[in-house]
């Protein structure tokens, strides 16, 4: 039969892609506003679309594993029997995995007694006898034992990417002569994962090169007299444990299931059981994906039904809920005028008065404006809306022409004024620029629902749109409705008609509104409400300063080191075509995959990604540098994105005054550390020198400034010092000794004179990596030794500093109880799976739970220290300016007539931002630029 014309059937092992997708994705899980784990749904959804989609399948079935007990588990009690306890989120996800299979009308095929590999391999064989070309999807490697010329491992990598394999690809993978010695491999190497013992002291090629002389288990222990030594004795002694673990992998081809090939043809599925379950996970894209122009909507229960698919609402949402006087019905877009909203259109001077006398009465006041951009130097306000009560709002649009504009805004001045009306906005840093645009002051108290949601829930997401289906049980009209969706063809605010926007923007100010009124309460309830008002609201202001202030650019000489690269990058270019003995695309991954492992070999198995061809990522190379022409691609690789992502992007940034404005972004690190956008100031490489050529062009503005950087030294160790007690590392700290070299002399047991490079290397990595709970295994791989020595190492420092060790475990041990730690002041990092029974699960949570207070204190510590300098600043009538906060560092444009009065100023107020244990020390350095000042 022509394989073109070959029925294709796909089999899905749902548990194995169910761990799959949770622990590709556990570094960042999906959270949806119910506070649930929606990593494995979402992943395992992803790959069946990518096989409906692409593979187009005739036929597809999901096998899974049931819980009682297997074959397995009769013949070997031990089975399995060290696996870890399933995560909480992996055994909430897999009876939501089993409701999408259902909805997509795909057959679930199950049998007691047998694992989903057994059902698969017998539905797979029978396949193949009727014709049918099969592919097996699963990570798991035991599956190899089942291919052949029509049955197919499809197995998806963590990593990304996938690898299709037949017979020829296992035998090469595995380096065996036959399919059914991958039993025989498997049976003697053992399986830790499913507690399968094998011949102790057996590994892979040892496993391979027995069975290329002995063919088989069987063969191997018949011939037992001929292998010698210590192989010898474990083969003689481990005879029946052999057999039984080849029994044990062997998957079974006679389980009692019904291959059907009419119930296994690919349908469509349940339209409306579909999207009330991706609805309720808030898999909004993925509704579209499936069906392109459904709106995404919030389920709404019916009484005394459970809110959601998970068995009732999580309890990090429960409260939330329950804390609501009232939760709204279902609200869709196009029911929008069928709530009684007072929502007006202000259109003349006399009711902008009226509007401006009415607020001047109100003590809160939310607002919003409606611009022509999202960058608010550039933006254009078109308009903008306030709101009082619930279920109010008042649009005023504003003339483009920037006097009119300003006249409108006149009638509001008052307001805006006005320090005794609490201004509340969602990313009021936005609006505010917005409005000083126009020369409009707003002066607070202020409110941002963003900030306060981000210190409160720092994990999640913050936008509006999101606060107000979790908080407000509703779905506001959404951009595209009024705009057009993304692309070249959606319209600018600039375009729409007043008449068509009112209605919109009323409804934004209106609901931040609200979202403030269910917030307040809570940012008291989770102990964050001095943190929001006394660091992050002052802040919000700093930091649209400096945004505004921006920094001087030497786009000039941006230029020539863009030249001398782009020669440098020719140099590399023509050195490569000559190791590779012709010319090719090098930024190509295709082509450069071919080069490297068809054309020079450079390995044996190279691996390959989804689309079948060759892997060339940055983690490949770095394991083949040994090879010239890698370490080349790697230089060329590093060249070209110096270039292009920053040489050559910065001028380009630039705005109208020469200086470049990044946006500062408050509420997106969860450990509380700021980041920043066009540009990244905390990724501008400083350790190379061609990454410092970079920092270079960040000047003064004029001859009359000078940069200034003040830097905090160590202070993460510091506050550990604090944090733990530890009297080594304080009294180290306070006598101002190298902290490294001192910790490198206890760690090594020498005196500080005796210590050398290496050893103050590795207490440095030891230091700065015991902050961040780094294993033995992590230890090992920073310092290219031996996990036993990175163990060694580890236990050393423990012993030196026991205090450490116990702050650890002592902040662990407090998490578990409360699920959460804090900063010095009070900043909460969420930890829900700190109490996992899964030892992978918690180990992060763990980690988190280390270094969360530590990194988290340092970033609260610079963001007080930026507030008590502009503080200070401002009543000193300075023309010197605080420009760029990068990690524990702060940088500013100084006038050289007031350099002193800075350098000492800045420096005593850093390091009395905050009193710990230890004593805080600044570094400051001045220069023309910022490389000199660094």
């Amino acid at each position: 039969m022509n394989k073109k014309n070959m029925k294709k059937l796909f089999l899905l092992d749902g548990m194995a892609l169910i761990f799959r997708a949770h622990f590709a994705l556990i570094r960042n899980p999906r959270i949806n506003s119910k506070g649930v784990n929606t990593s494995a749904p979402m992943g395992f959804v992803n790959s069946l679309l990518e096989i409906l989609k692409k593979q187009n399948p005739t036929h597809i079935a999901v096998s899974f594993d049931l819980s009682a007990p297997t074959f397995r588990h009769e013949m070997y009690k031990e089975y399995k029997a060290n696996r870890q306890e399933t995560p909480e989120d992996i055994s909430i996800a897999i009876p939501i995995v089993k409701k999408i299979v259902d909805a997509f009308n795909i057959p679930r095929i199950e049998k007691e007694g047998f694992e989903a590999d057994d059902v698969i391999g017998t539905l797979a064989k029978k396949a193949s006898a009727s014709g049918f070309q099969t592919f097996m999807m699963t990570p798991d490697k035991d599956y190899a034992q089942l291919v052949d010329e029509n049955t197919f491992l499809y197995r998806p990598s963590t990593k990304g990417g996938i690898e299709i394999l037949g017979p020829k690809e296992v035998l090469e993978k595995f380096d065996l002569d036959r399919i059914d010695q991958v039993i025989d491999l498997l049976g003697l190497q053992g399986d830790a994962v499913d507690n399968i013992p094998g011949v102790p002291g057996v590994g892979p090629k040892t496993a391979v090169k027995l069975l290329k002389e002995y063919s088989t288990v069987e063969g191997i222990i018949d011939n037992v007299d001929k292998l010698k030594g210590k192989l010898k004795e474990r083969v003689q002694d481990n005879k029946e444990q052999a057999i039984l673990s080849k029994e044990l992998a062997t998957i079974k081809l006679d389980v009692p299931v019904v291959f059907d090939e009419e119930a296994l043809k690919v349908q469509e599925p349940n339209k409306e059981e579909l999207v009330k379950i991706f609805n309720d996970l808030e898999f909004k894209t993925l509704l579209q994906r499936v069906f392109p122009g459904e709106k995404p909507k919030k389920v709404a229960p019916k009484p005394g039904e459970q809110t959601s698919l998970f068995g009732g609402a999580p309890k990090a949402a429960t409260k939330i809920e329950t804390e609501s006087e009232e939760i709204p019905v279902e609200i869709r877009i196009d029911d929008i005028n069928t709530i009684d909203k007072n929502y007006r259109l202000i259109d003349s001077d006399e009711r902008c008065k009226e509007l401006a006398d009415y607020l001047l009465s109100k003590t809160e006041l939310a607002f919003d404006t409606e611009t022509t951009s999202l960058d608010s130097l550039e933006a254009q306000p078109v308009g903008i809306s306030f709101s009082t009560k619930k279920d109010e709002g008042y649009y005023v649009p504003l003339s483009l022409e920037k006097e009119e504009a300003i006249k409108t805004l006149a009638h509001f001045t008052e307001v805006f004024n006005n320090e005794k009306i609490l201004k509340i906005g969602q990313n009021l840093k936005y609006d505010i620029q917005v409005l000083d645009n126009l020369d409009v002051q707003v002066k607070g108290p202020f409110f941002d629902t963003m900030l306060a949601h981000y210190l409160i829930e720092p994990d999640k997401r913050h936008n509006m749109d999101t606060l107000s289906e979790a908080y407000l049980n509703y779905k506001p009209v959404s951009i595209e409705t009024i705009l057009g969706k993304k692309g070249k063809k959606q319209k600018n605010m600039r375009d729409i008609p007043a008449h068509e926007v009112y209605e919109y923007a009323c409804e934004d100010a209106d609901v931040t509104l609200q979202l403030k009124e269910k917030l307040s309460p809570i940012l008291s309830e989770k102990g964050v409400e001095s943190l929001f008002n006394d660091l992050e609201i002052p802040l919000m202001e700093i930091l649209r300063l400096m945004e505004k202030e921006g920094v001087n650019l030497d786009s000039n000489s941006l230029e020539t080191y863009s030249v001398t690269l782009g020669e440098q990058i020719d140099e590399l270019e023509k050195d490569i075509y000559q190791l590779a003995g012709e010319e090719f695309t090098i930024s190509s991954p295709k082509q450069l995959g071919v080069i490297l492992f068809e054309k020079m070999k450079l390995v044996d198995k190279p691996k390959k990604t989804k689309t079948g061809q060759y892997a060339t990522g940055e983690e490949i190379l770095q394991g083949l540098k040994e090879h010239e022409i890698v370490g080349k691609i790697l230089d060329f690789r590093q060249l070209n994105k110096l270039k292009s992502t920053y040489v050559d992007a910065l001028p380009k940034l630039t705005k109208t005054d020469g200086r470049v404005h990044t946006t500062y972004n408050q509420a997106v690190a969860a450990t509380g550390r700021l980041s920043s956008t066009d540009p990244n100031l905390q990724n501008i490489p400083i350790r190379s020198s061609r990454g410092k050529e970079i920092r270079k062009a960040f000047v003064a503005r004029n001859e009359d400034y000078i940069f200034m950087a003040a830097d905090y030294s160590q202070v993460e160790l510091r506050i550990m010092a604090a944090f733990s007690g530890d009297t080594s590392m304080i009294e180290a700290f306070k006598q101002g000794k190298d902290i490294h070299t001192a910790t490198a002399a206890k760690v090594f047991k020498v005196e500080e004179s005796e210590v050398d490079s290496d050893m103050r290397r590795k207490a440095k990595t030891a230091n700065f990596g015991i902050i961040y709970g780094v294993s033995a295994f992590g230890l090992s791989q920073q310092l290219d030794i031996p996990r036993s020595e990175a163990k060694q190492l580890i236990d050393a420092y423990f012993e030196e500093f026991p205090s450490v060790k116990k702050y650890m475990d002592d902040v662990i041990n407090k998490a578990r109880e409360v699920e959460y730690v804090e900063t010095l002041m009070g900043r909460r990092r969420y930890l829900r799976d700190i109490n996992s029974r899964n030892f992978t699960v918690r180990g992060m949570a763990e980690r988190n739970a280390i270094n969360a207070p530590i990194q988290g204190t340092a970033a609260d510590i610079i963001k007080k220290a930026m507030i008590d300098i502009q503080a200070w600043m401002s009543t000193q009538d300075l023309k010197s300016k605080m420009i760029m906060q990068v990690h524990d560092e702060l940088i500013f444009d100084v006038h050289k007539d007031e350099f002193e009065l800075m350098k000492n100023k800045v420096q005593e107020l850093m390091e009395s931002a905050f009193k710990i244990a230890v004593p805080l020390e600044v570094e400051v350095g001045e220069g023309a630029n910022w490389l000199e000042a660094h």
